[in-house]
């Protein structure tokens, strides 16, 4: 594996998702400062995923077939630049249109990235994407911090930060990917292990339906994370009495854990395989985010987002090699719906949780994410054997950069 590089990429991936991470913590200043509803601030997590949900993998298929590698720094420079511009318009569509333009740029980074990843790994596949996985999760953690940080300073304005530090990481990886493309290598042809079990790249194939049961999978738990993402700083005011400050803190929390467990759940899954720490994942995911809807003191939500990290953070490296192995012909599509849609397409549902929300009330809505939370565990009892998956992953044709 090349370490190196690999880390370039993750900190790549955190300056992308930075910016998408801080929208959450901005949405209870828009409430405050413009007099938003749920309904209207949920459609801003809604501007930030739906097209981007529609383009990644569109954006993955077109990396399979001639890789651009140079899109890594357009994607977070539109992802980062655009994000900060969402402090300087006092309209709610001119907001909702930089907010778009901001999730274009993740679609556009996520494929790209995932499949130099999975070139500069090697044999060591999971640990290179948990690597890359712990810069995206790092940046939706440190995202609402530097939020905050910033619109305390300056207002929201200060959200102008984001563009300044995209455009310093688009530049940084316009310099260096013309390295890590000379240093990436084809992991057909550097395990003598493969070679040995008589694994060659004629024989690797794309198991739709396999990858079709992932993807629903994926679907019900991007609503959950989402639905988390969106609701919980607001859930926290409005429910339980925090302070902006305070939500904003929690939000980070469960992402800084994250971080943390994103490489724990890579370890573990070498260890009792992809597919056990995706189910235990989220059959745990299920109590937890009904705990979190009937919890108000400060400790106990404060508390709940280390399992809740846990859960939702641990099988993302797993997801994303269990996507690749099913389509082993098409790395970069697999990498764009499983690394990408993760965290976008469940946005496209958040105006419709917000809508609840402002019927029933943010509690009930909670509920309702700990039923979708349980179809996820379901699901996870329905995806294809990590042996098989292993198999066909381990002799991969992939196009030269």
């Amino acid at each position: 594996m090349q370490r190196n590089y690999v880390y370039v990429a993750a900190l790549g991936h955190f300056f992308c998702d930075i910016g998408m991470g801080a929208l959450p913590a901005v949405l209870p200043v828009f409430i405050e400062t413009y007099n938003m509803d749920y309904q209207s601030v949920a459609g801003l997590m809604f501007a930030s995923c739906f097209l981007s949900s529609v383009v990644q993998p569109l954006f993955g298929w077109l990396a399979d077939r001639s890789s651009k590698s140079w899109l890594m720094a357009l994607g977070i420079f539109l992802s980062g630049g655009a994000m900060g511009l969402a402090g300087v318009f006092e309209n709610y569509w001119a907001i909702f249109a930089v907010v778009t333009v901001s999730g274009i740029g993740s679609a556009i980074f996520h494929p790209e990235a995932a499949r130099m990843v999975h070139k500069l790994a090697g044999e060591k596949r999971g640990t290179a994407l948990s690597i890359f996985s712990v810069g995206g999760n790092g940046g939706f953690a440190a995202g609402p911090v530097v939020a905050v940080a910033a619109i305390a300073a300056f207002g929201l304005q200060g959200m102008a930060v984001f563009g300044v530090l995209a455009v310093f990481m688009a530049v940084v990886l316009l310099v260096m990917v013309p390295k890590m493309k000379a240093n990436a290598v084809e992991p057909a042809h550097t395990s003598a292990a493969s070679s040995e079990k008589g694994n060659h790249p004629g024989s690797a194939v794309n198991d739709w339906a396999s990858f079709g049961r992932l993807t629903l999978l994926i679907v019900f738990s991007s609503i959950v994370i989402c639905g988390l993402r969106s609701f919980i700083p607001l859930y926290l005011v409005g429910v339980s009495g925090f302070s902006t400050a305070e939500a904003g803190s929690a939000l980070t929390l469960l992402f800084m854990f994250g971080v943390v467990t994103t490489l724990v759940g890579g370890v573990l899954a070498d260890r009792i395989g992809y597919l056990k720490v995706v189910q235990i994942s989220y059959v745990l995911l299920v109590p937890m985010v009904g705990l979190l809807s009937q919890a108000t003191n400060m400790l106990a939500c404060y508390a709940l987002m280390i399992p809740i990290g846990f859960a939702m953070f641990a099988p993302f490296s797993s997801m994303v090699v269990l996507g690749q192995s099913c389509l082993a012909r098409s790395i970069g599509f697999a990498s764009g719906v499983t690394l990408g849609l993760t965290f976008s397409v469940g946005g496209m549902f958040v105006p419709l949780l917000g809508s609840f929300a402002d019927r029933h009330g943010l509690p009930i809505m909670m509920e309702l994410l700990t039923v979708v939370a349980a179809c996820a565990a379901l699901c996870a009892f329905f995806l294809p054997r990590p042996a098989s998956a292993k198999a066909k992953t381990k002799a991969v044709p992939v196009k030269a950069l």
